[in-house]
């Protein structure tokens, strides 16, 4: 089986066709069900976040797959495939894991060294192992990918360099409006991207910190910590009049704010200017509302260009050189246990041999004692045990040079050994100096 990632991100797709490939939670579920009914997958994760939808499968062959998945996706988001396909990339293997890494570390994001995409890819190993969806390939992948994250936001010093969309939209804002200490901000969402932009608002004093979201109790908690107000959903209108800056972030599937949510504001306002930073995919903030007068309306393509030039600090050449000597300590692992269930069956073979063996032995010699016959079969074992013990080491050996698979399957035939046999004692990778 091999690995295969088919997706699309802010690189290659244009954002309104990420707008319509985005999921939650519950519609990437969805889609994983629907990739494993494929003949040719046997476990399957989706990432989705504002900078990329993309699924991550098991194969057993990769171009059965490859039709089966982006079939899945574009039912999935109701796409034809002919829109969908100019904009997909595809890894395999190898390229797989080097992109699995990077998109952890935050060296794919749109944003260069965000942590966020930390707890999201978190978050869809957990629903699809809650869901049954994902087995110990992808399981070791993934969890061997937020180690490499984890190491490289505590080694390379990234975090000191790494923009965020949040920071990126309150510096097209503060150019317009000026400082944070005289304004208000409006904060619609209290999820994770929500939070991040209320508690950076607050810690850079701003005036005043709203929080507006459907949950209201959510919407309380994140107002109290940071020491703001919470209005429900059904006085945005009310709470949009009063805030200077407006940034959003619900995921909701329609747009959150409008036009004509907007002009009765403008006109409470008195001519004031206003900022509206839209930090969500689908989009929060109608595109309409960039026509008003008096409004700036900031998106994540605006964004996307301010961060690009992140990607090309000393901190992050460290972190995507240390994200290459991962990936090549993981594929030495995977190809040294591409080996070990094969030794394990020939092992086992060898002893099922054995005990037939000296049964054979058992019934042909009856007036053997059994002290006798103990040492039989210590001798017995022996015998076998150095006649397996160099091949078996050596073969080990040779697998650290990626051809893992191959020795497996060479042992196989020379040793009539089933696959079935085989499979039995599988396992994800075990890396050098980790706990299996």
């Amino acid at each position: 089986m091999s690995l295969v990632v088919l997706g699309l991100s802010h690189h290659g797709a244009p954002l309104a066709l990420l707008e319509s490939v985005a999921l939650d939670p519950v519609s990437a579920s969805d889609l994983e069900a629907a990739v494993l009914r494929s003949d040719h997958v046997t476990e399957a994760v989706v990432l989705s976040t504002c900078n990329r939808t993309e699924v991550y499968a098991e194969a057993l062959t990769f171009h059965g797959a490859l039709v089966d998945i982006t079939n899945a996706i574009a039912a999935a988001c109701d796409l034809d495939r002919a829109v969908l396909q100019p904009h997909l990339y595809v890894h395999y293997e190898d390229r797989g894991i080097a992109h699995a890494f990077n998109v952890a570390a935050g060296l794919d994001s749109m944003a260069v060294g965000e942590a966020q995409i930390v707890g999201q890819v978190r978050r869809s190993l957990t629903r699809a192992q809650r869901d049954g969806h994902v087995g110990p390939a992808l399981n070791g992948l993934f969890q061997q990918s937020l180690r490499v994250a984890k190491r490289v936001h505590s080694e390379t010093g990234i975090d000191l360099v790494s923009g965020s969309l949040v920071q990126a939209g309150l510096t097209r804002a503060e150019a317009v409006l000026g400082g944070l200490g005289d304004l208000s901000v409006l904060v619609v969402g209290a999820g994770g991207m929500g939070a991040l932009a209320a508690t950076t608002v607050s810690r850079l004093g701003a005036r005043e910190v709203v929080v507006a979201n459907r949950a209201a109790e959510r919407g309380r908690s994140l107002a109290e910590r940071v020491g703001g107000s919470a209005v429900p959903l059904d006085r945005l209108a009310e709470a949009l009049a009063a805030a200077d800056l407006v940034i959003s972030s619900t995921g909701a599937r329609g747009q959150m704010i409008t036009a004509d949510h907007v002009a009765p504001a403008l006109e409470a306002r008195g001519g004031r200017p206003q900022v509206y930073v839209d930090l969500a995919l689908p989009h929060d903030v109608d595109l309409a509302v960039a026509d008003l007068p008096t409004v700036t309306r900031v998106g994540l393509g605006e964004l996307g260009e301010d961060l690009a030039s992140a990607g090309t600090a000393p901190q992050v050449t460290a972190a995507r050189e240390l994200v290459t000597v991962e990936v090549a300590t993981y594929l030495v692992a995977r190809s040294a246990q591409a080996v070990a269930p094969t030794v394990t069956a020939l092992r086992e073979r060898a002893s099922h041999l054995v005990d037939t063996e000296l049964r054979r032995l058992e019934r042909r010699t009856p007036g053997m004692g059994e002290t006798e016959r103990v040492e039989v079969r210590r001798a017995v074992e022996r015998v076998v045990d150095k006649l397996l013990h160099t091949p078996t080491v050596r073969v080990k050996e040779l697998a650290q040079d990626g051809q893992g698979g191959s020795y497996a399957r060479a042992l196989s035939e020379l040793f009539d050994l089933d696959p079935r046999d085989v499979s039995l004692v599988s396992a994800p990778p075990v890396i050098p100096g980790e706990e299996p």
